[in-house]
């Protein structure tokens, strides 16, 4: 059965862009098209498309004031297509805490290259919210810290990936997370340019410092490093320290950067002294990253089903065989806790 889509865009340019990009997926039916926001929501009650497109910057009704009225009124899921600017990346962001499942960014030029990632990141993000769990994206519950203080062998790391639902679901995770948990390394699928302002969101909202990771970062306790947008961050042993090292190697499993790239450095760089976990997400990044985390005799965990806005990456984890535990949402603090207490290593516990 087709995926219907509405799409959403001021521009004639962006609607016939969007139009031809959807249209040429054999899994995909584009229902009509809307001018401005009030057309939209207009179409969205009408046609009750199972996705909406809709563009960030508009006249009149933007595209935030649309989103909240459709996801009080008609929640759908809807994935937003912004600008590639600053402005555009604070706008997405606020979106996806407001409930758009994804989002993507407007091509810059009119480059083949660059216009043939846009069509297949909009089929891609397009179809990753057709499988989402909407009422994940509605419903806002609040997570729990961990019950117990975090112990660990000194040179542990924790190492998360994650995709589409993603950003709306770290901003629940990260902040009840506290200064004693070992650090932590982020591969989230995310343009470039849009990195840089989710670190600092997450910086203002948690307990830890959260930042964009540059090359040459030195891991500590208590920090969080996210991988730059259409990067591949890695984490080498240099002088004893853990350091991240940043490249622009080809995309691995579809992406840039890649949870399986990430997950098969910390598992070189610290062996059994890993905790990887997957986390929602579209496709299967991360499925082999366990695999060598888990054959270094490190820990794995999963994000469960009835959790995740999105149920492909952490399914594809778990049917490796390779996954040690499966956890909702609001047990991962606790699950993490856990997992890294556990961890054996010769080095002494931290207190």
């Amino acid at each position: 059965m087709s995926i219907r889509v509405l799409i959403v865009d001021d521009s004639v340019f962006m609607r016939s862009m969007l139009k031809n990009a959807l249209a040429g997926d054999p899994d995909i039916e584009v229902l009509g098209t809307a001018m401005n926001g009030l057309d939209g929501l207009k179409k969205i009650k009408d046609l009750k498309p199972d996705v909406v497109t809709l563009d960030v910057e508009m006249p009149g009704l933007d595209g935030l004031q649309v989103l909240e009225k459709v996801m009080k009124e008609c929640p759908r899921p809807i994935v937003m297509v912004s600008t590639k600017t600053q402005k555009g990346a604070q706008t997405t962001l606020d979106a996806l805490q407001l409930g758009a499942v994804d989002y993507v960014a407007k091509p810059l030029g009119d480059k083949s290259a660059t216009l043939g990632s846009f069509r297949s990141n909009i089929v891609r993000a397009v179809k990753a919210a057709a499988q989402s769990n909407l009422d994940n994206v509605v419903e806002k519950p609040a997570i729990a810290p961990a019950k117990t203080k975090c112990k660990f062998p000194e040179g542990t790391i924790i190492a998360i990936g994650i995709s589409a639902g993603g950003p709306a679901t770290l901003h629940k995770l990260i902040p009840v997370i506290s200064k004693d948990f070992p650090p932590i390394v982020i591969a989230q699928h995310m343009p470039a340019d849009f990195t840089s302002a989710f670190a600092s969101r997450l910086d203002e909202a948690a307990q830890l410092t959260v930042k964009e990771a540059s090359d040459g970062d030195v891991l500590k306790t208590g920090h969080v490093l996210i991988a730059p947008g259409n990067r591949h961050l890695r984490i080498a042993k240099r002088n004893s320290k853990l350091v991240a090292t940043l490249n622009d190697g080809p995309k691995v499993s579809g992406f840039r950067p890649s949870v399986d790239v990430l997950f098969e450095s910390v598992a070189s760089a610290a062996g059994c002294l890993v905790v990887g976990l997957v986390m929602t997400g579209m496709g299967c990044d991360g499925a082999v990253g366990v695999q060598m985390v888990k054959k270094q005799g490190g820990v794995t965990i999963a994000q469960d089903q009835k959790s995740s806005i999105v149920y492909g990456m952490p399914k594809a984890a778990y049917d490796t065989g390779c996954v040690d535990n499966v956890v909702s949402l609001s047990e991962i603090p606790d699950a993490l806790t856990a997992a890294v207490h556990n961890l054996k290593a010769a080095a002494p516990v931290n207190a």
